[in-house]
């Protein structure tokens, strides 16, 4: 299973809200060892410049170069968030001749770029990226401009104009919780019932950790309010604690497994990746989202502007906006970005499509200037009303 990141207070007050990158405490699981050196690194300029498959002169160019090239360097990717060892696998079996090295499955999105400024030039620099809005957004100098074959399938909303960053996948915020134990949960009110006492949990503390910032928004989009009234979700926050069922333990494994954090607000991704492991163990793990407060945050896919494996790079790319990299994604329980084009074409696998939690409704969003406005909110109202 899956335990979140946490990520402290700093200068990029948006980062705590949406640019938690495919981090947690997963195990790689990887057969290839991160083996870069660090040594000086000579790249070819052609494919360190190309901005679409075409300047390789189709896929089969660039499978050549990117095979030449031989290895991928990529980072912050546990197998178990949204199925990314699948997508993994996937890749490694369809490219043989190139060697996949993973990096620090549980980067942060900032951690990620900054492992690319600090490599650059080596053979040790990530190649490629998978980020939050507010780090992608604010980072795009550290991007090379790269537009994938699906490029137009890609909503303009969820993609940098110039092909610096675009989105890949996205979760629904949701309530998880052991369905043998309490039952059904109709409604955030279900919350309030003696019989889940010390036992609700967001994923961390709402201005340190993008889980928790995005299970806020969710309850507080229950609780009556919206991007712009915040105080809904931290009276109903105030509730559960004044009724003791409310829980500020961090979210582990553990917590989870012994039943000390027995409802948890997260992504669906992660909730599918709970119902998993706990079925194995005889448990009955439920989750659930909300029309009315489908909050989702997309991550982003970038380049590395100064890639060790350019080519590699962008081949990576390309599949990860396959049929067969969004239908992984798909099954690992987000909701991959082209989901609406496949179920169009007839790509989307429709045994997942069958059993899926997708988008339903208007789907609550936010700026990063809303993000910054938030969580200074809630750094102001949280610890004073709830505790630490």
């Amino acid at each position: 299973m899956n335990a979140l990141r946490k990520i402290a207070v700093g200068s990029l007050a948006a980062v705590l809200a949406c640019s938690m990158a495919a981090c947690g405490s997963g195990n790689a699981n990887s057969t290839d060892s991160a083996s870069n050196t660090g040594k000086t690194v000579k790249v070819d300029e052609k494919s360190a410049k190309a901005t679409s498959i075409s300047d390789f002169g189709g896929m089969d160019g660039l499978v050549a170069a990117a095979e030449k090239e031989g290895a991928l360097n990529v980072i912050a990717l546990p197998h178990d968030w949204s199925n990314y060892g699948d997508v993994i696998s996937g890749f490694k079996k369809k490219y043989p001749k190139i060697k996949i090295n993973e990096q620090n499955p549980n980067a942060s999105s900032k951690e990620e770029v900054d492992a690319g400024k600090t490599n650059k030039g080596t053979d040790a620099a990530p190649d490629v990226y998978d980020l939050g809005l507010a780090v992608a957004s604010t980072s795009t100098d550290n991007f090379a401009s790269y537009k994938v074959q699906a490029w137009d399938k890609i909503p303009d909303s969820v993609k940098d104009k110039d092909g610096k960053y675009y989105a890949d996948y996205t979760g629904i915020m949701s309530i998880g919780w052991n369905a043998d134990k309490y039952g059904d949960i109709k409604s955030i009110n279900d919350l309030t019932d003696p019989k889940f006492a010390g036992t609700v949990a967001l994923n961390g503390k709402p201005a340190e950790a993008g889980a928790a910032f995005n299970g806020y928004l969710m309850i507080n989009q229950l609780a009556g309010g919206d991007i712009k009234n915040l105080q809904p979700g931290l009276d109903f926050f105030k509730k559960l604690k004044d009724c003791g069922n409310l829980t500020t333990v961090d979210v582990t494994d553990g917590t989870i497994d012994s039943g000390q954090t027995g409802v948890v607000m997260d992504w669906t991704y992660n909730q599918a990746s709970y119902q998993k492991s706990l079925k194995a163990k005889g448990v009955n793990w439920k989750f659930k989202t909300f029309k009315n407060a489908q909050v989702v945050s997309y991550y982003n896919q970038a380049i590395n502007v100064d890639a060790p494996h350019p080519a590699a790079a962008r081949l990576w790319e390309e599949y990860l906006y396959s049929a067969d990299a969004q239908n992984d994604w798909f099954k690992g329980g987000a909701n991959p970005v082209l989901l609406d084009s496949m179920k169009k074409d007839g790509t989307v696998d429709q045994t997942t499509l069958k059993n899926a939690i997708t988008i339903d409704g208007d789907p609550v969003s936010y700026t990063n200037e809303d993000s910054t406005r938030i969580t200074t909110w809630l750094q102001d109202n949280w610890d004073k009303t709830i505790g630490n």
